[in-house]
């Protein structure tokens, strides 16, 4: 399960140290769960130049290429900070999501191999309703993964590249909701029912069991979950 918080290490040997800075930087935002309500999105930069071990001049250049990007924000006179989507933009990108990622699925059921689909039993079949509760953090992570090896069984670059780019905030969404209102109990059944799926070539049913769960983590956000 993703942190709240920045998991920080010192930056080594390689590149430039802005572009070791800004790796570094990056990977940990990434690795964060910003949705969480606990999350720390203000960032020091002289605790951050600390915690890695380069001066300020690189990490500011750093961080003003993360602000171009849309990851952090830079406020005049008031800090850095992690950029948060807005509800209605989560909703569209779960609606995104789902039409990428079913059509993912269905592309699977004709170019993924036997042995391909198969490997998503280990994603699967060790989690039951009545156990998931006791294995949160092995749950968050298998489903997460579950989603991401979908879209790499459709064998489409184009999708690969396009839910890249909203992995990071839908991840963090499903992390933050996942055992929420029994979501992780449907979500066990819904996932065995995909590849059941799939592995029939069912190519209609596993893009509409697909594009059905991931509509229905949006219809709970849009629901339940409240952002700042």
């Amino acid at each position: 399960m993703a942190d709240t918080q920045l998991n920080i290490a010192p930056i080594g040997e390689g590149l430039s140290l802005k572009a070791r800075a800004y790796d570094a930087l990056k990977t940990a935002i990434t690795n964060m769960n910003i949705y969480a309500d606990d999350a720390e999105l203000r960032l020091d930069e002289r605790d951050l130049s600390q915690r890695f071990g380069v001066s300020r001049t690189p990490l500011r250049e750093a961080l003003a290429q993360l602000d171009q990007e849309g990851l952090v924000k830079i406020v005049a006179r008031r800090g850095i900070f992690i950029v948060r989507k807005t509800k209605a933009e989560i909703l569209d990108m779960i609606t995104v999501w789902a039409a990428l990622e079913s059509m993912a699925a269905r592309l699977a059921t004709q170019h993924a191999s036997d042995s391909e689909l198969a490997r998503l039993h280990t994603l699967v079949d060790q989690f039951s309703q009545d156990k998931v509760a006791a294995k949160m953090g092995e749950y968050s992570d298998a489903n997460i993964k579950f989603h991401q090896a979908i879209i790499g069984l459709g064998k489409n670059q184009l999708i690969a590249d396009l839910t890249d780019k909203l992995f990071f905030h839908v991840r963090s969404i499903r992390q933050r909701t996942i055992f929420e209102q029994d979501r992780a109990k449907r979500s066990v059944v819904d996932h065995s029912e995909i590849v059941n799926a799939l592995e029939a070539r069912d190519t209609e049913r596993a893009e509409r069991l697909v594009r059905e769960h991931t509509l229905r983590l949006r219809d709970h956000v849009e629901r339940y979950v409240t952002l700042d």
